[in-house]
């Protein structure tokens, strides 16, 4: 029977390629999308949820399926201060794994960072660790984080950083061999069909996927 799929920031460039996959996986009848606005287009198998997410009440209510996916995230530069970015990138997900988990939803799937880890210095990077420590600490029967080096794609949205990533990625992908590879840049779609392959594979324990391997 077609399970359910809870897709958590699917407005966001990797959340609109992982929304049109599940939408198309004969594997789930269900793609429940939790959002803050509309997404502008429907389809006989998307379910949306619009909330607030400061909600509980409502947000527990939503996470209720077969596998989550989140790839809710933002900018310091974009959320106003390192406070706003932690309430984003931090507290939503690891909020939503709580809730997850209580209702036995057996699957999680986090989009992270190249380089996430809770010592860091950078404090991007200490603040993904720290989400992905603290979804581990919940014991989900599968938990899934991936880390992609700078995403590649249309995004809607003009940052800096990416879009010299993606004139350079020529560059990058001729000096980052071997080992490094797993700092090129990645097509924002690749993780989301990473993400998809993942979930349908099901494997018990948690995971942690880079690309380019």
């Amino acid at each position: 029977m077609p399970g359910t799929a809870i897709v958590i920031g699917a407005t966001g460039l990797t959340g609109q390629h992982l929304v049109k996959l599940l939408l198309e996986n004969s594997d789930y009848g269900t793609v429940r999308t939790v959002t803050r606005r509309p997404l502008p287009f429907q389809h006989p198998k998307l379910e949306q949820t619009v909330l607030q997410m400061e909600d509980d009440a409502a947000l527990e209510t939503a996470l209720k399926g077969d596998a989550l996916f989140c790839c809710i995230g933002t900018t310091i530069k974009k959320a106003g201060s390192q406070a706003a970015f932690t309430a984003v990138d931090h507290d939503i997900p690891v909020r939503c794994g709580r809730m997850a988990r209580k209702n036995g939803v057996p699957q999680y799937h986090l989009m992270s960072s190249i380089g996430a880890r809770q010592g860091a210095r950078n404090f991007y990077l200490r603040t993904k660790g720290a989400t992905e420590e603290a979804l581990a600490g919940m014991n989900f029967p599968a938990l899934y984080i991936y880390r992609p080096s700078f995403l590649t794609g249309n995004r809607g949205e003009f940052r800096f950083g990416e879009q010299l990533s993606q004139w350079l990625t020529p560059v990058f992908n001729f000096l980052l061999r071997g080992k490094l590879k797993k700092y090129r840049p990645v097509k924002a779609a690749a993780v989301a069909e990473t993400m998809v392959k993942k979930s349908k594979e099901d494997e018990a324990g948690m995971h942690t996927v880079y690309f380019h391997l």
